[in-house]
């Protein structure tokens, strides 16, 4: 009887049937004959690729200060195939992904990361890649967070300026565009006084660069435009709005008022409004039991017509109904309209009363976020 012998192959890698026939395989040293595979049905030998992995992702998970303007990326551990899978961005930001050499797709902003978000990089588990009997998948789901950088206080006030929020003008200072994913980024340029016959009152608070009271009335007035909540941080939400209201060419359309305050006998309210005073009267400011501080806040919280509850400085309260036209500004500090003899020294506890007659014509020029100046 003529001896048999088996030939075993041992491979590297999965392998699928596709289809009936038959495979031939080399042997060396060569046979006398050809040597027909054991494998039925097997006409072709087709890898299944394993289950791939992130090894790494730019920026690097958890890290922070991140600039707005920087590229993603998210490096695999094998090369891809074709037909990849775009990673998911949230919040959204518009851009691409594209293939960066064999193992790593890159994201190209055509938008700046939201400054101060957590942005946060995902691929779901399963198939990312490829297709039919070549694709490749994704043994767990992959997510990565990094925190941008907040905002500059200059690019804010750019944006503020250019959008009508702030006495100034900004200017650009070349006529090429700074790239989409730059927008959220200083740009060269130039500010400027909107009006000649700024109050210097109002001058003295303008510093580039600087985080003050005139950026936080500003941005709190910008919040009121869009709808936010009025407190006067440019977090994530005021950026996005920002940025898409430049875009769009959206302003403000309301104006700039200025409010000012003397407490110098007789003491009066000018209020000075894009470019000019639109009301000047005499008003009455705290007594000395209860004086107006002095200083500069933004308006907060405003009322047609309200009611004012506390306790007199001799420990008896009060309770006045239909106060109207109320503006507060610092704590329960407001420009109102209030019933008096007469008016020009101190009779409030605190507040800044004024006819009603000159109340009503005040309180429509006076937003959120207008500043009320009292100064002594």
């Amino acid at each position: 009887m003529r001896a048999t012998a088996s030939v075993v192959l041992t491979l590297a890698v999965g392998v699928g049937a596709v289809g009936a026939g038959v495979a031939y395989v080399a042997l060396n040293p060569p046979a006398r004959s050809a040597l027909t595979t054991s494998l039925p049905e097997a006409q072709t030998l087709v890898a299944h690729p394993g289950p791939i992995t992130v090894t790494w992702v730019t920026p690097q998970q958890g890290a922070t200060g991140v600039p707005s303007d920087t590229a993603i990326a998210v490096h695999f551990a094998t090369p891809l195939a074709s037909s990849v899978v775009d990673p998911t961005l949230s919040p959204p930001v518009a851009g691409s992904w594209q293939q960066l050499g064999a193992a790593t797709l890159q994201f190209t902003p055509q938008a700046p990361l939201v400054p101060g978000s957590t942005e946060t990089v995902s691929l779901p588990q399963g198939q990312i890649a490829g297709a039919g009997r070549s694709a490749q998948t994704l043994a767990q789901p992959f997510s990565a967070q990094f925190t941008v950088a907040p905002g500059s206080t200059l690019r804010l006030q750019q944006l503020l300026a250019q959008l009508g929020y702030l006495p100034v003008t900004w200017t650009p200072s070349t006529t090429t565009p700074a790239s989409p994913a730059a927008a959220a980024s200083p740009q060269p340029g130039n500010f400027a006084w909107r009006w000649p016959s700024t109050p210097p009152a109002l001058e003295a608070l303008w510093q580039p660069g600087a985080d003050n009271v005139m950026v936080q009335g500003a941005v709190m007035a910008f919040e009121n435009d869009n709808g936010l909540t009025t407190d006067g941080i440019p977090g994530p939400q005021v950026w996005t709005a920002l940025l898409a209201d430049a875009a769009a060419g959206k302003g403000s359309s309301f104006g700039y008022s200025f409010v000012l305050t003397s407490k110098a006998l007789p003491e009066t309210l000018n209020l000075w409004h894009d470019g000019q005073i639109a009301v000047t009267s005499p008003a009455n400011t705290g007594i000395p039991a209860s004086p107006t501080p002095d200083g500069t806040w933004p308006v907060y919280l405003r009322y047609r017509t309200t009611t004012m509850s506390g306790v007199n400085p001799d420990g008896t309260p009060y309770h006045d109904t239909g106060v109207p036209w109320v503006s507060y500004f610092h704590g329960g500090d407001a420009v109102h309209g209030f019933l008096r003899a007469s008016y020009g020294s101190q009779q409030s506890l605190g507040c800044v009363e004024l006819p009603y007659a000159v109340a009503g014509q005040v309180w429509p020029l006076m937003e959120i976020g207008t500043l009320v100046s009292v100064t002594g």
